[in-house]
């Protein structure tokens, strides 16, 4: 019998979105960095809608588009929603790119504070609580909550050790984080 291998992933694109004040409606930036092991080799940006539907497919065309495509083997995401509650459809990303989609949080979301906000507040909620529901519940991982789509438990422990250089935020979100506080208010701020 033979085992298989966990896969290492050297090319990474991490995604986060520029803060934005609570009343803002509209378009919030998104940003995105490429790393290939643990040097930073570019960025991407985009926008997404507040609330909105539209954060798979931008980000598809991102990562599509731009010039890394054809070596990129991860995605890594800050949360599994961006500017607000514009939920990602993780496996409907995976599917699209080809390639594994891993979701990182600091902290276990609050799910029944999540849910209630979705399904009394935001349009589309009851279907972007169907994505966030069929995603699963998040998974203690190397001091971090982690959610995954391609990738087993060991190669997602394997990206976050060799990515987790300042604390237990992947480098690729970290700095996506940073260039997206710095882009939205002049200078970054706050931890990843």
């Amino acid at each position: 019998m033979t085992t298989r291998q966990p896969r290492t992933f050297s090319h990474i694109v991490g995604f986060d979105d520029c803060p934005f004040p609570r009343g803002h409606r509209g378009d919030v930036p998104i940003v995105g960095v490429i790393y290939s092991g643990l040097r930073l080799q570019g960025v991407v940006s985009g926008k997404v809608r507040r609330d909105g539907a539209n954060s798979t497919r931008e980000l598809t065309r991102l990562v599509r588009e731009s010039k890394f495509a054809a070596h990129l083997q991860l995605v890594l995401l800050q949360g599994v929603a961006l500017a607000g509650f514009n939920v990602v459809d993780v496996p409907r990303l995976h599917a699209a790119l080809g390639i594994p989609v891993l979701v990182v949080a600091r902290h276990a979301p609050r799910r029944d504070a999540m849910r209630r906000a979705l399904l009394e507040c935001i349009p589309g909620g009851a279907r972007k609580w169907a994505l966030v529901e069929r995603l699963g519940e998040m998974e203690p991982l190397a001091g971090v909550y982690v959610q995954r789509m391609g990738l087993s438990r060991e190669e997602a422990a394997a990206v976050l050790h060799e990515t987790s250089l300042n604390g237990v935020i992947p480098e690729p979100l970290r700095t996506a984080h940073l260039i997206a506080g710095g882009i939205a208010t002049g200078e970054s701020s706050g931890r990843a």
